[in-house]
């Protein structure tokens, strides 16, 4: 049964637009609690971001779970993996978390996680939206679910990410900036690292409700690379509005991204002969990531673009490192989930440990150059079992040969082929990449016209 609601990564949509309405939400919050009370009194974590609505879809899920009798434990702005790690914490049945991540204010949404903190499985969200078929009752009186708030859910986050870098982690004498998207991570992050002893420069860390992710955060590095350089920093981190993934700017200030931070990460674990197994990529993984673990013997695999895709692969091979260049990192020895703040402790203890400059780490890897086209068809159309696709595909990594790659991946909201060609040759790749792409729009054009 396809679901009707939860996407790849929970509902998400602009605020006041079915399903992302307040009437919506009272109704998932109490099919959700009914789905959780089959085994018994439940409580949930609720946490959000600091988008002007959340406190909108707060009070509702509140309701819904109330009248469901659930018991809600609210953590008020908080991170995306501080409610998967306060879930686990609270021994609680599942976690809410309310935040559209690194979309603009005007978007919201909502995501789940299990009681381990992890992505909930495919059955429970079927479950929920069953459930929401169903007419709306209201638990007796002495049945209704309580809520309360956790006064110290902040410090007990900020404890456990400073826990990751182990217990004789230090940056004295560091100087780091820290660009908070002006979202959930404003009163966290900052005091993670000041309190592991680094000198901390705030950036957009001041939210008013409208402001997060604009002109800033892990989607939007250019002000942090000016401010490293002028105030002379070690390095800048970067985080979205829902605090679950970063992208570093180091000192001279260049951008490092998910898959430089996933290499220093696996390369410093390798190292200290902590790695187990492989790390997990994705199909937009650059190349270059992947011949540097190719010399380094570090098995790599690829899983489908999405977070969830790559915590599946994770728990299938049961290893412990994976993520996306767009900078979800997954460490799933020390936490359930993509967790931005955590994964930059973890690059920060791999400076410590080697006593060498975030720039220097990156060197083991050569991002190659990536080229990708958008062709835009009439309607959507399938690509498996296209002869002459497959021909054209096949050209194209002939000529590459072991130096790149060729990636064509249908869009899955929009009529849209993406078509991406990899290699060592810039103008090869670009050349190579349009001439890929007019092939590509000229045989799908053709069955849809």
């Amino acid at each position: 049964m396809s679901r009707r609601y939860f996407g790849t990564d929970g509902i998400r949509g602009t605020v006041g637009e079915f399903p992302i309405t307040p009437d919506f939400m009272i109704k998932l919050g109490w099919a959700a609690g009914c789905v959780f009370a089959r085994s018994g009194r439940s409580s949930i974590v609720i946490g959000k971001d600091t988008r002007i609505s959340g406190y909108m879809f707060e009070s509702a899920l509140e309701a819904g779970l109330s009248a469901a009798g659930v018991d809600v434990l609210l953590t008020g702005p908080m991170p995306t993996p501080a409610v998967a790690y306060l879930t686990r914490a609270f021994q609680a049945s599942a976690g809410i978390v309310i935040s559209a991540s690194h979309n603009p204010f005007d978007d919201n949404g909502i995501k789940f996680f299990s009681a381990k903190g992890t992505k909930l499985p495919d059955a429970v969200e079927r479950a929920i939206e069953a459930q929401m078929d169903l007419q709306m009752s209201t638990a007796s009186s002495e049945n209704l679910g309580k809520a309360r708030r956790i006064n110290d859910a902040a410090g007990r986050y900020i404890e456990f990410c400073k826990s990751t870098g182990g217990g004789n982690l230090t940056l004295k004498g560091m100087k780091i900036v820290i660009d908070c998207a002006n979202g959930a991570t404003y009163h966290v992050a900052p005091n993670v690292f000041s309190e592991l002893g680094a000198e901390v420069v705030e950036i957009a860390s001041s939210p008013d409700g409208l402001n997060i992710n604009e002109g800033c955060g892990a989607t939007a590095p250019e002000n942090l690379r000016k401010i490293v350089k002028a105030e002379k920093a070690d390095l800048g981190i970067a985080l979205d509005g829902d605090g679950d993934r970063l992208i570093l700017v180091d000192h001279v200030g260049e951008v490092v991204d998910g898959d430089e931070i996933l290499f220093i990460i696996a390369n410093a674990l390798r190292d200290q002969g902590l790695l187990e197994g492989g790390v997990v990529g994705t199909l937009m993984s650059n190349f270059g990531l992947e011949q540097a673990f190719k010399r380094l013997d570090i098995p790599f695999q690829r899983a489908a673009v999405g977070d969830r895709y790559v915590m599946e692969a994770l728990a299938q091979n049961d290893w412990m490192l994976g993520g996306e260049n767009s900078g979800h990192v997954v460490c799933r020895h020390l936490t359930s989930t993509g967790d931005g703040i955590v994964s930059a402790v973890q690059v920060l203890k791999a400076m410590a440990d080697s006593g060498k400059s975030l720039h220097e780490l990156k060197q083991g890897m050569t991002k190659l150059p990536q080229v990708m086209i958008n062709v835009r068809l009439a309607r959507k159309v399938s690509l498996q079992g296209n002869v002459d696709l497959e021909q054209a595909v096949a050209a194209a990594e002939e000529r590459l040969g072991d130096a790149g790659r060729v990636l064509l991946r249908p869009s899955g909201t929009e009529p849209v082929v993406r078509v991406m060609v990899e290699g060592e040759d810039h103008a090869l790749v670009d050349a190579m990449c349009r001439e890929l792409a007019e092939k590509v729009e000229n045989i799908l054009s053709a069955l849809v016209s």
